[in-house]
């Protein structure tokens, strides 16, 4: 892709949507800034014609991690430009070894939330990834994370036990409850990954704010999450890998392979039933372990596929997931980060893998 200058005028013509119910014929941006007042000036405006959506989000990714732990900035680069070039054009780091603030100073890179680096129990995660620490040290690296993030604090909820040979909680309640109370003093919010069951309610009674994955959720902890507002990121993308990693693992962990081919079996009503129940969800990849980016595209198909309305599945990585992260989208004096389609993404989510521009800081991309 090719960039023109951060100081190029657009003017936005066909379908602006602004919001689910807030549908516009134009916009312009100026200065690299979204207004829909028609500008009083001279100045000439490149028309870009089609419809319109707030950058995408991608709430659930690793900028600066592959399957082995931190990679160099060259291969950052790479991972954020594809997600760019897919529209994800505010990404919600969901755990990253490598320190990435250099992206900060990029003008052609997409805008990123940290969550600080993972808080996983000592050999309870993928190795190089995570700091591994024990309960008595919980609350001081949460605080730590919490102070190198971006309002984020992320938590490996459960992983498998070697003792039990499956899915086991990691913290006990007492720690975790501390732990998130000392980040919500200190101004961040908490979301840990978690698969099975038994790690969830009493992570949502200490407090979390969100749960990534949730593949456990049940009829008795749904309600849970609906009544406090704790929000859910399925990446289903990444759900879709279950059975290959249960193949890989079935002869030393047999009870571990079958938990997470029945987790995958019901992972489509799973994440219906969630948000029939009025739980938040949003659109994650968790793209940058073992996963591409640039596939928010696909995810929003799969939350398609899993019952949720268009408009709800667009608002996961659109208007919903904005407001949710506290970032705006095309209202009145916001940064131009926008994606323009050939056709109506409400009448088929699966418009979002070929966007016809992609405008971010005003910076327009040409595909």
């Amino acid at each position: 892709m090719t960039s023109k200058s951060e100081g190029a005028a657009l003017h936005l013509k066909g379908r602006i949507l602004v919001g689910p119910d807030d549908v516009r014929d134009e916009m312009w941006v100026v200065g690299g800034r979204v207004t829909h007042e028609r500008p009083r000036t001279t100045r000439e405006f490149t028309t870009v014609e089609g419809w319109v959506l707030p950058g995408l989000v991608d709430a659930h990714c690793h900028v600066g991690l592959d399957a082995h732990g931190p990679v160099d900035a060259a291969t950052a680069e790479k991972q954020a430009l594809t997600d760019r070039d897919g529209g994800a054009l505010l990404l919600r780091d969901a755990g990253s070894p490598s320190d990435t603030r250099w992206i900060d100073d990029r003008a052609d890179l997409p805008r990123i939330i940290r969550a600080g680096r993972h808080i996983a129990r000592t050999r309870r995660y993928i190795r190089n990834y995570a700091h591994e620490i024990e309960p008595e040290d919980l609350v001081a690296y949460v605080a730590q994370e919490a102070r190198r993030g971006d309002g984020w604090v992320k938590l490996v909820g459960d992983w498998i036990d070697r003792s039990t040979g499956d899915l086991e909680s990691c913290w006990p309640p007492g720690e975790v409850a501390a732990a998130i109370a000392e980040a919500h003093r200190l101004g961040a919010r908490v979301t840990a990954h978690c698969f099975a069951e038994n790690s969830l309610a009493p992570l949502v009674e200490a407090g979390i704010d969100c749960i990534e994955h949730a593949t456990g959720l049940t009829e008795e902890t749904i309600p849970l999450f609906a009544e406090r507002g704790v929000a859910i990121v399925p990446t289903l993308v990444n759900i879709a890998t279950f059975p290959d990693l249960a193949v890989g693992g079935e002869k030393k962990f047999p009870r571990w392979a079958d938990h997470m081919r029945r987790l995958h079996a019901r992972r489509y009503d799973t994440v219906r039933a969630a948000y029939d129940a009025g739980v938040p969800v949003f659109a994650g990849t968790d793209a940058g372990g073992s996963l591409a980016h640039g596939l928010v595209a696909e995810e929003v198909a799969e939350l398609r596929k899993a019952g949720l309305p268009a408009v709800a599945a667009l608002s996961a990585t659109t208007w919903g997931a904005r407001d949710w992260l506290g970032r705006p989208g095309l209202t009145e004096g916001a940064s131009a980060d926008l994606v323009v389609y050939p056709e109506d993404p409400r009448a088929d989510v699966r418009v979002l893998a070929a966007p016809r521009r992609v405008v971010l800081r005003g910076r327009v991309c040409l595909l």
